[in-house]
């Protein structure tokens, strides 16, 4: 990310006193543009982050709420989908910075501020389902492209191979 962009999801906690402090962060498109490999391309969600800072470390409260441009895999037209989601991550403070779990991580004692970017991209990116498919309308019709769809039933096996039918007549229970 640039470094002007990337600075809006810096929070310089050295400041802070102990205990609760709440941040808000608007992702949008710009967000996702400056991420080089991302597949989300679009998007606009809401990011409230409650930071507990003790004395050494850092708990953040992830609450993720909003949209995201994603292909249908059915008719390949673009939909917003919604996505939302909560997570936490844990920051300590030791000599040598490391991961040590998903939630968990490292960071020298010198430092004085933390970038959430990386960490905002991978929980959208994790919340984002495997399938894309445009959601029905009120009356459970399809949104899909509906030139597509027929497009497709065109295609649709009507039967399958008679080769594949002796396979229905295997008996399992013979190889005991």
């Amino acid at each position: 990310m640039s470094e002007g962009y990337q600075s809006k999801y810096v929070i310089p906690y050295s400041g802070l006193k102990t205990g609760s402090h709440v941040f808000d962060f608007l992702v949008d498109d710009t967000f996702f543009e400056e991420i080089e490999y991302s597949e989300i391309k679009k998007g606009k969600l809401k990011v409230n982050v409650i930071l507990n800072k003790h004395e050494s470390m850092l708990v953040f409260d992830f609450d993720i709420n909003g949209k995201i441009q994603v292909e249908c895999d059915r008719c390949l037209g673009l939909f917003y989908m919604p996505v939302s989601g909560k997570d936490r991550l844990i920051v300590k403070f030791g000599e040598v910075p490391s991961e040590e779990s998903d939630e968990l991580l490292i960071i020298p004692e010198s430092e004085h501020k933390f970038s959430l970017d990386k960490f905002i991209f991978e929980y959208i990116s994790l919340m984002v389902p495997i399938q894309h498919i445009h959601p029905d309308d009120e009356n459970g019709v399809s949104t899909c492209n509906p030139e597509v769809v027929k497009l497709l039933e065109n295609y649709k096996v009507k039967e399958s191979d008679p080769r594949w039918n002796a396979l229905k007549n295997i008996n399992f229970d013979d190889n005991k």
